[in-house]
């Protein structure tokens, strides 16, 4: 179990093939995983998320997400957490390199200036799951529900991709 999960947080922190989404630049597949926010009636905040993708590994190892969330709007939003049903818990993770030693820690909150984008990239940002459930295969998609400061939520779908990013 040890050597697996080390294996998983390698390829977490490593992108090992993986391809990564860059702000502004659209593939694709750039369309998929767009959406709008759930205001509670209000009108819908001018957020979305672009190529979504998960890294499903195999034997129940956690899967790292990876997608590039825009802010349309006029006024800065904070990501405060994600998640989704094929996940038993979806944490907002940063995996850094200080002196040649990588880690990775939870985030508690992201914030997403106005007009701009934050990339969730191997890495960097990432979406982690824990206990991934059967719906976590490759070729498959999950949904994955942002929720942002002041309750505010965000639907996308993330197409689930194998070990190697495809």
């Amino acid at each position: 179990m040890r050597n697996r999960l080390a294996l998983a947080l390698a390829l977490v922190l490593s992108g090992a093939n993986a391809p990564t989404a860059i702000a502004g630049q659209p593939s694709g597949d750039s369309m998929a995983g767009m959406a709008d926010m759930n205001m509670g009636g209000s009108t819908p905040a001018a957020a979305s998320v672009h190529d979504g993708w998960f890294r499903a590994l195999p034997g129940g190892l956690p899967s790292g997400g990876y997608f590039t969330l825009h802010n349309e709007g006029t006024t800065a939003l904070t990501l405060t957490s994600a998640s989704s049903p094929a996940c038993g818990m979806l944490m907002l993770h940063r995996s850094e390199n200080a002196g040649g030693m990588s880690s990775m820690a939870d985030v508690t909150s992201v914030d997403l200036p106005a007009g701009k984008s934050v990339s969730f990239a191997p890495g960097g940002y990432h979406l982690m799951c824990m206990q991934p459930a059967a719906a976590m295969k490759p070729g498959g998609k999950v949904k994955v529900t942002f929720t942002f400061a002041g309750g505010t939520t965000l639907d996308a779908d993330f197409a689930v991709r194998n070990a190697a990013g495809k």
